[in-house]
């Protein structure tokens, strides 16, 4: 059983950063892929980015150049920089880790969740 915590939302200007942790405990992560999620009320959640466990990365259109996932799994943590942050971002993000990528790019199938962390960028 894996639990997954994030942590570092909070409240930007446009233009501005922020740095996004999601950390696991109960298992190893280095076969785990990871996915971050967001969503906003009245919508469906939506992939943000999601990297797998060899490295390999892919990001929604929406956020290439501004966003970067990245991993370390000494410290079984998985971060999300946001540069250039957009009030379209403001959302509730949350992590996901699976061994099967289709969780980690769609979110549906057996992984886990974070709680989520709340994200508002104000312009």
């Amino acid at each position: 059983q894996v639990q997954l915590a994030e942590s570092g939302g909070g409240s930007a200007q446009s233009g501005g950063s922020l740095r996004l942790s999601c950390r696991a405990s109960g298992d190893t992560v280095d076969r785990y892929c990871m996915g971050w999620f967001r969503q906003v009320p009245g919508r469906e959640r939506e992939l943000v980015a999601v990297i797998d466990k060899d490295g390999y990365k892919v990001y929604d259109d929406s956020v290439k150049g501004r966003f970067r996932i990245s991993r370390d799994n000494a410290q079984a943590t998985f971060y999300l920089q946001m540069n250039n942050l957009k009030s379209d971002d403001t959302a509730m993000y949350f992590c996901a880790a699976s061994t099967a990528i289709t969780m980690c790019t769609t979110g549906r199938g057996s992984g886990y969740w974070g709680p989520g962390t709340q994200v508002t960028v104000s312009s």
